[in-house]
């Protein structure tokens, strides 16, 4: 695996399978603290603003560690940087798994988010550096079923391994999943050095000036958060809609995630497919007109029946979810691929600022009527079509680079 050219199927899919797994402990590992509140409040003696600056923490970790990145990601080879930082992601993961006490696991939070805030990035960043253009989508597609697969069977295996130990299990379990990976990856990833010559050349904050200087760059972050904006307005509060105004029970409420990971799990790799046929501006706009009405309809379904909920819920999974395929294997095409990780990280970056200000807005505009019900859960739906419709629309003036990609040598 000294070249691109030599790349086998093969050995590309053992690649590929390799980063989604990376993708998935990555994301478990973000995704387990959630359900986990419970426990976390009686056993470490918290309360739930506590806990709520406990889930916090990593996602303001890994925003700061992207604009970190974006000085350095170019200046050292792939592979070991990705080695490195995921490494030290599974130390700290394992010392969340060893803390015992609130300070010391938000602390082990903290640095979990600071080193796996940059794996998504640096994953996206060697896919668009291996593989061909037009064979990305696809490619995009499958380390992007990891998120799939942690809705379907990380977290449900996850909360089991809690019901029969203790809540610190799981982080154990991800930090030895996360040392096999490591081992994998060591051996599948190729050495990608095409990028460091013109990093050395360009001095330590070149690259930085090169990509912030560019204004179709930041067209790219415009279209990043658009996409990112439009889903985390909504999200966050499907299942407290769901549950008060819906009438979901918590014992139901899981088979939300799970018919709707389900379901990306077959509709991902699809759209990538797609992506690559038709092009990854016009498969980007069928998906993202489709998710108008998961989007509108998820935020008005008081009414509905169980079944359409679940329905929706899984269209909205599909859809919404589904824009980011084409849409990140467009992005790394806007980049030229000296810059790539940069790029790539300063977006990840975005991708945290679209999350955290789509959830504060989402929460600033809900409330509560007399009898306890979600209000203007409506709103968030239709200021998120808008900006959806704005991610459409800007799609299409997003330039292409047409530096070829660099061999790994």
């Amino acid at each position: 695996m000294n070249t691109l050219g030599t790349h086998t199927k093969r050995q590309e899919w053992t690649l590929l399978l390799t980063l989604a797994g990376i993708q998935f402990t990555h994301i478990l590992d973000f995704m387990v603290l959630m359900p986990l509140g419970p426990q976390l409040v009686q056993t470490l003696q918290i309360s739930n603003t506590q806990f709520g600056l406990l889930v916090s923490a990593y996602t303001f970790a890994a925003g700061f560690a992207g604009l970190l990145a974006s000085t350095y990601i170019d200046r050292f080879e792939r592979k070991r940087l990705l080695l490195t930082l995921y490494t030290l992601f599974a130390i700290a993961t394992l010392g969340c798994g060893l803390a015992r006490s609130y300070e010391g696991l938000i602390f082990a939070r903290t640095m979990a988010g600071f080193f796996g805030g940059v794996l998504t990035a640096m994953s996206q960043t060697i896919v668009a550096d291996v593989i061909p253009f037009e064979r990305r989508g696809k490619a995009m597609g499958v380390v992007m079923t990891a998120f799939s697969v942690s809705a379907v069977m990380g977290v449900p295996l996850s909360l089991l391994l809690v019901a029969y130990s203790t809540w610190y299990t799981p982080f154990l379990v991800i930090a030895a999943v996360s040392l096999v990976l490591i081992g994998l990856a060591w051996f599948s990833l190729p050495d990608m050095q095409g990028h460091l010559a013109h990093s050395k050349a360009a001095g330590f904050f070149g690259p930085l000036q090169e990509t912030l200087s560019d204004s179709n760059h930041w067209k790219g972050f415009l279209l990043t958060f658009l996409l990112v904006f439009a889903s985390f307005i909504i999200i966050p509060y499907i299942a407290l809609y769901t549950q008060i105004n819906g009438g979901v029970t918590q014992r139901d409420l899981p088979i939300i995630y799970l018919l709707g990971g389900a379901a990306t799990l077959i509709s991902a790799p699809t759209i990538g497919r797609l992506s690559d046929k038709y092009g990854k501006v016009v498969v980007l706009r069928w998906v993202a007109c489709m998710a108008i009405f998961p989007m509108i309809l998820i935020t008005v379904s008081e009414h509905f029946a169980y079944v359409a909920i679940f329905v929706l819920a899984t269209a909205f999974f599909i859809f919404v979810s589904g824009r980011m395929i084409p849409g990140m294997a467009l992005l790394s095409g806007v980049v030229n691929p000296n810059l790539r990780g940069t790029f790539m990280t300063l977006n990840s970056s975005v991708q945290s600022a679209a999350m955290g200000l789509g959830a504060l807005l989402g929460g600033a505009l809900i409330g509560r009527d007399a009898e306890g019900l979600v209000t203007n859960y409506w709103m968030c739906g239709a200021i998120g079509v808008v900006s959806n419709l704005a991610a459409m629309w800007l799609a299409g003036k997003v330039a292409m680079h047409n530096a070829p990609t660099p061999h790994s040598t």
